[in-house]
């Protein structure tokens, strides 16, 4: 799949007329917990020549191919990448992070890494996650029957939130670091079987609600939110990152 994906991205380079600085996978399979019929969410930061961004027109800033049962690619602009990258976006900063990443400009994505810390605003993370967490709890695992894989669409954002509540640094994009947070050992035994049954079952797979879990959900969501008022949410200027946007724009 790994030389179907670059295919595309190159595909894309020709298409658009741009350059790939970046591209990684963003998904369950970079977070830790696919399931056999993932499919696989690529992400990719673009830029373009120096003259489309001097031009009056409204221009797109985001390109991608469409959306089939095994592929799900599609990118951001440079210049709205470093917006979005200011205001401490977390699936960016995420991004940035991915185990799977399929090309990169290494100066590029060294840059970036490297402002990460100065310019992550905890709070913004922390109600970003938080309101994962609890749509998810509230939404999808209430029921008789609830998906298996949603439990992981709650439980790594509410480690997330967790992460940058108490150490108010940037989270990591994996499970199993983030999971490391839970002390409770029944907690995660309980995770032990959820991601053993996960990695036979399909994604639409149904499960019966695990209470402890959802329990320590709701306990950890709340803890979180009595704590997030409290996290920094001083913006950066843009100095830095407008000479990253310059360097990297194409003559």
């Amino acid at each position: 799949m790994k030389n179907t994906i670059l295919q595309k991205l190159v595909e894309l380079e020709q298409a658009e007329n741009i350059k790939i600085l970046y591209a990684c996978e963003s998904g369950s399979r970079a977070w830790g917990f696919a399931s056999p019929d993932s499919d696989f969410d690529v992400r990719f930061i673009y830029t373009r020549h120096t003259n489309h961004y001097l031009s009056i027109a409204d221009t797109t800033d985001v390109v991608g191919l469409p959306v089939n049962e095994v592929l799900d690619i599609s990118g951001w602009d440079i210049k709205k990448t470093l917006k979005l990258f200011l205001k401490s976006n977390a699936p960016l900063y995420e991004w940035l992070q991915s185990p799977i990443v399929y090309q990169q400009n290494d100066a590029f994505a060294a840059e970036l890494k490297g402002l990460m810390p100065s310019y992550f605003l905890a709070r913004s993370a922390a109600n970003h996650y938080l309101s994962m967490a609890y749509n998810t709890l509230r939404d999808d695992l209430q029921n008789e029957q609830v998906k298996l894989k949603r439990y992981f669409y709650a439980l790594r954002p509410a480690l997330a939130c967790l992460w940058v509540v108490d150490n108010q640094t940037v989270p990591p994009m994996e499970f199993e670091p983030l999971r490391a947070l839970i002390a409770d050992m029944t907690v995660q035994q309980h995770i032990d079987d959820l991601l053993e049954r996960k990695k036979d079952a399909v994604e639409k797979a149904l499960i019966e609600p695990v209470l402890p879990l959802n329990n320590w959900l709701a306990e950890t969501l709340e803890y979180c939110r009595e704590k997030l008022t409290l996290l920094p949410s001083e913006r950066k200027d843009t100095l830095e990152l407008d000479a990253v946007f310059r360097k990297y724009l194409l003559p």
